[in-house]
């Protein structure tokens, strides 16, 4: 049920103690507009509403604020959510609308969470972030606190946000209250992350801007809040956790590709590696793709002067695996006396992380593209995509992965679905080559001649 007590009037600048604001919060007096109802947008909404009991979403696809409306949700794949955003929607404590000035005007906390994609020369688009922060500007009030939850180049909420929108609303800068709190939610797991898998970090273009942004998410993180110096450090943060693991799957991407020079199972290598607790290599694959990892770096590389060798090295490195991938390929149909430009290939797993309906950047599209390029003929099969038309291959369902007598088969991307695979009645009689990406195929008592990124020629 929607909750509603005596107004504090607006949080920012009013003098409230921490328990006021919070108690304000939790009892509907504050309520939220959240900017972007995607796959991170739509958990977090629905998790404030049903702490707070008074969101507003805003999206610009009426389609789907038609859905969450109706009470239904257009996330698929995201345990939990929903029931959530059925339970809210009924309650009453969560609505969509397109019209953001409506919404920014009802509302006296904003939080913004559209994507930042890169242009075709890699850097950073923020024309999303800029149409939310307008929509906020045609209604913000003093008072109000602002913010930004999604990953943007650091300085983007102090020297972007704060005046962008003080321009647009004819406002001080000082009239209202701006923060950065980074988003650390994955797909697939996003109700657990936002409730408190790990603490959320908060960051303010002033003092007062931190401690609001502090209680609100206090209200719904059980894992608590860590508060930094300012909204340029909160960017950081979330910066730094995607480039770590950038350079990090750069380096186990590099080992792996000493596996057969020097005659090592570099897993296996890795792996006794990590039991020294100052060594934690990550896990070499195919590629790197989704939304973030391999975006992230080019919030530094492109926007500032100073030189970023090691981030564009990664890049590279992580870049040319789908190639590394088809040169061994390419080595193992070769000791069967296959070629390439006249075999017949399946590439399992099409989008970029097991479970997750997600294409981006996905290294299954350069490997198909280069197969198709070689003149090889190219199936795929992912069983949580509907459409593949993006990628260079001919769709198939799970259900014929056996029809065909494959020369090769690529596991890209191993989803659950692919664990009841007949792997004995799958490609030639004789066996095929199967090049494992991730390291998760055991096909030794097969006829198949398995190639495994890390770890070799698997018997």
């Amino acid at each position: 049920m929607h909750r509603q007590t005596e107004s504090v009037g607006g949080v920012y600048g009013n003098d409230a103690t921490a328990e006021q604001v919070q108690t304000a919060f939790e009892n509907g007096t504050l309520s939220v507009a959240v900017y972007g109802l995607g796959k991170m947008g739509l958990p977090l909404a629905a998790v404030f509403a049903d702490v707070c009991g008074a969101v507003i979403g805003v999206d610009i696809d009426p389609e789907v604020v038609e859905t969450v409306n109706a009470g239904n949700c257009h996330v698929r794949r995201e345990p939990g959510l929903p029931d959530l955003v059925a339970d809210c929607v009924a309650a009453g404590d969560l609505r969509a609308t397109s019209d953001s000035a409506a919404a920014a005007a009802a509302a006296t906390v904003h939080v913004v969470i559209v994507p930042t994609p890169l242009t075709d020369t890699s850097e950073p688009d923020l024309s999303m972030l800029d149409a939310a922060i307008d929509g906020v500007a045609e209604g913000v009030a003093p008072g109000d606190l602002v913010i930004v939850e999604c990953t943007v180049p650091p300085r983007t909420t102090a020297d972007r946000v704060r005046p962008g929108i003080a321009t647009a609303a004819g406002l001080e800068t000082d009239a209202f209250g701006v923060a950065f709190c980074p988003e650390r939610t994955a797909s697939g797991r996003a109700i657990q992350d936002i409730r408190g898998a790990y603490p959320k970090v908060v960051g303010g273009v002033d003092d007062e801007s931190t401690r609001l942004a502090e209680c609100i998410y206090a209200s719904i993180n059980d894992s608590g809040v860590i508060a930094v110096s300012d909204a340029t450090t909160a960017e950081c943060v979330k910066l730094f956790e995607g480039l770590y693991r950038d350079v990090n799957i750069a380096l186990a991407n590099e080992l792996a590709t000493f596996t057969d020079e020097l005659g090592v199972d570099v897993r296996a290598a890795i792996e006794a590696a990590n039991t020294q607790p100052f060594c934690d290599i990550h896990d070499p694959g195919p590629g790197v793709g989704g939304h973030c990892i391999p975006v992230y770096p080019h919030f530094l590389i492109e926007p500032f002067d100073n030189e970023t060798p090691l981030l564009e090295t990664a890049r590279e490195v992580n870049n040319s695996m789908p190639a590394f991938t088809i040169r061994k390929l390419r080595e193992e149909l070769a000791a069967d006396g296959v070629e390439l430009a006249a075999a017949s290939v399946l590439v399992l797993g099409l989008t970029y992380r097991p479970g997750v309906e997600e294409t981006q950047t996905s290294p299954a599209r350069p490997i198909a593209e280069r197969l198709s390029a070689a003149g090889a003929d190219v199936d795929g099969i992912d069983p949580l995509l509907d459409d593949t038309a993006e990628f260079d291959l001919k769709q198939l369902p799970l259900s014929r992965a056996s029809e065909r007598d494959y020369d090769a088969i690529v596991m890209v991307t191993p989803h659950d679905d692919f664990e009841a695979l007949d792997w004995d009645s799958m490609g030639r009689p004789a066996g095929s080559v199967v090049i494992d990406g991730r390291d998760t195929l055991m096909l030794s008592d097969t006829n198949h001649r398995v190639y495994t990124v890390g770890r070799g020629n698997v018997d």
